[in-house]
């Protein structure tokens, strides 16, 4: 005698050979023998076999009638055994009843399970439900195909156009297309960035970094709204001054300017100017929200996405041959000793002689040049008198920073400025420390210390850039906080430092003008009516939210500088220049190139000390990944003495790029001198 029964969802069929009253030992088809419970079994027979019998119902199964068996059931719950004789008549051999079974199994759609054995029939409208899903089903898995096969081909389908870069940084994992594209790429053993670029969805590395940020930051794109230009202040008083700015050539956000006046009892009177757009842009108004949304102007090679609409910063930008408002901060010094006499800060307009640019002047005003007093340029007696003051201003920082425990700023690094045009890149190094950037550097961190302190001393809050403050090891200690009241910053050596200068760029500048704007109009009142408060909630959301943008921001400006970078190479390479480059090891297995600001991790590079300068054969690059792939030449030369790693440098090594898990080290975009 045979069995046919189900066992965990599988329906199987065998031979007994024994029973009890509860069970039965039987012999499987395989030569396997297993325990059967009595309530499991759902047919015994004499005849065919068990192996016959599966084989002659599996067959009889796939010629059921599907529609006309789910008609013949009726609404009401059935034995497979009833619908068996209905279907089949009146005499049932056992292979169609194991048949029927395991059609009536293999067709939810028709039937729903109700117990061993036992069936019901799906209600008509979930019949037809569950049929259109699987029609669905299946013409998407045919257009699916389709969009695999038009990849394949180096083809992207019409339906992909438009959400290219959704599909890239945002996808909805449930869509054909996505499902598309991640198949193709799995037969290409490609990624979906590479194969967007292979089919033209992104036309180049550069657009493929530029859109996803665009898409995570500008996501309703980078333009601005029409806006209504606030007018100047009518009754400003004009400053007696001939006020200059110095910038690099591609600056259009003209923050500061400077001025230089000898007073009739010999002392000189230096300004420093700041751009005031907080007097047209009030808080909460439209500007104001605009300008908190993007937080700061957006840096990149060649390119920038501006803080404040181009109107806007045009008609408050310092430009030559302007009368402009701003923000003044006026120092009285002493010529003898370049000592500091007092200090006052006015609200008023400044007349803009020059916007001098130091891509044309650094080689003109050298320290050797101020010394012999010799070259003709603009401002010239202004900037020797500026030359000697911030000369003085930087020993005063450098005696507080040696109280703060921290060695004298280094100037022997190199800056490097990208300049872009029609897709050419140029990379200009600059020596740090010319004597036109520590002019603007001393001046501008004098500022910023100088109203950090108006704000503490009146009583109300700003947003402040602290450092080494706390406890915790040297990382917390170097780390660079941003807060709302008045702390030291030891790695410039100030007791407290708020950015103030550049609020046509940044969002905390313009909000601490706001504040010192009140000081200076309310004096002891100002506490009463500044905008914001101590322990004012609103001030503490702009914190977090410009420290969180702020870092994304420079991130992706090194990301488009490494990028740069990565052409400069294609460009060289076509010229035959730059198949061997030299390198700095900085440490262990991480390296600085000398001729352009790219720091890579070589694997396998033997052990030398920081300072070894090495040559490098370039293999090749990635301008996807942003890698550079090189081998290891020769050793060039090691230092004499190994010296300690300079902070800057500490960092540099010690932060690994989350773009391909290489080092990225870049200084940061502030306008001070930066030792970390």
């Amino acid at each position: 005698m045979n069995l046919f029964f189900e066992e965990s969802g599988d329906f199987k069929a065998g031979t007994i050979m024994s029973q009890t009253p509860d069970s039965f030992q039987v012999e499987l088809p395989t030569g396997k023998r297993c325990k059967v419970k009595s309530r499991d079994v759902l047919l015994q027979f004499a005849t065919p076999t068990a192996q016959q019998l599966l084989d002659e119902a599996h067959t009889i199964a796939t010629e059921i009638d599907l529609d006309f068996l789910w008609e013949v059931a009726g609404e009401e719950e059935f034995n497979f055994a009833h619908l068996g004789k209905d279907y089949f008549g009146a005499s049932v051999s056992p292979a169609q009843n194991a048949g029927l079974i395991f059609r009536l199994h293999t067709a939810p759609i028709y039937f729903y399970k109700k117990g061993r054995g036992h069936y019901k029939a799906a209600p008509a409208a979930s019949v037809q439900a569950a049929l259109a899903g699987i029609e669905k089903k299946q013409q998407q898995a045919i257009i699916q195909a389709g969009y695999v096969e038009q990849l394949k081909a180096g083809t992207l389908p019409s339906s992909m156009q438009g959400i290219v870069q959704q599909l890239l940084y945002k996808p909805d994992k449930n869509s054909l297309e996505y499902k598309a594209l991640t198949a193709a790429c799995v037969e290409l053993h490609t990624t979906p960035e590479r194969l967007m670029l292979s089919t033209g969805g992104i036309t180049s590395a550069k657009e493929l970094h530029l859109k996803k940020f665009l898409f995570n930051h500008f996501p309703k794109g980078i333009g601005f709204n029409p806006i209504v230009s606030p007018e100047f202040p009518k009754d400003l008083p004009i400053a007696d001054v001939a006020a200059f700015s110095i910038d690099d050539i591609s600056t259009t956000e003209i923050d500061d300017a400077l001025s230089v006046k000898i007073l009739a009892d010999g002392l000189v009177q230096i300004g420093i100017h700041i751009a005031a757009p907080a007097l047209g842009i009030q808080p909460d108004d439209e500007l104001d929200k605009v300008a908190r949304s993007r937080m700061s102007t957006v840096y990149m090679p060649g390119d920038k996405i501006t803080m404040l609409p181009e109107e806007l910063v045009k008609l408050y930008t310092l430009g030559a041959g302007q009368t402009r408002p701003a923000v003044s901060l006026y120092a009285t010094v002493n010529p003898d000793d370049w000592s500091l006499i007092s200090t006052v800060s006015k609200i008023e307009a400044v007349p803009i002689s020059e916007n001098l640019r130091n891509n044309t002047l650094d080689d003109l005003i050298t320290e050797d040049s101020l010394a012999a007093n010799e070259g003709d340029y603009p401002h010239k007696a202004d900037i020797g008198v500026l030359w000697c003051w911030a000369q003085a201003l930087e020993r005063g920082r450098m005696e507080k920073r040696a109280g703060f425990g921290l060695k004298p700023e280094q100037h022997n690094r190199v800056d490097y400025n990208f300049y872009v045009e029609d897709e050419v890149v140029s990379i200009v190094a600059r020596k740090r420390g010319s004597p036109l950037d520590k002019i603007v550097a001393e001046l501008m961190i004098f500022a910023n210390s100088t109203w950090g302190k108006l704000m503490a001393d009146h009583g109300i809050p700003g947003i402040y850039r602290s450092q080494g403050v706390g406890n915790g090891g040297w990382a917390a200690r170097m780390q660079v906080k941003m807060q709302t009241h008045a702390a030291p910053h030891h790695n410039l050596g100030v007791d407290q430092y708020a950015w103030s200068t550049s609020p046509l760029r940044r969002y905390t500048d313009l909000v601490n003008q706001w504040q010192i704007m009140t000081c200076i109009q309310q004096g002891v009142t100002a506490p009463l009516v500044a905008r914001f408060k101590p322990r004012d909630a609103t001030l503490f959301a702009i914190v977090s939210a410009f420290d969180a943008m702020y870092s994304a921001y420079n991130d992706f400006q090194a990301t488009m500088e490494r990028y740069w970078c990565l052409r400069w190479f294609a460009q060289e390479w076509q010229a035959h220049r730059a198949k061997q480059v030299e390198a700095t090891v900085i440490k262990e297995d991480v390296l600085r190139l000398a001729d352009i600001p790219l720091v890579i991790r070589l694997s396998g590079l033997p052990a030398m000390p920081h300072g070894s300068s090495v040559r490098l054969d370039i293999i090749g690059w990635d301008e996807i990944d942003l890698t550079l792939e090189a081998r290891f030449l020769n050793l060039l030369s090691s230092p004499d003495a190994v010296v300690p790693l300079e902070d800057d440098e500490i960092e540099e090594a010690v932060v690994v790029s989350q773009i391909a898990e290489e080092i990225v080290a870049q200084d940061n975009v502030e306008n001070e001198v930066s030792g970390t």
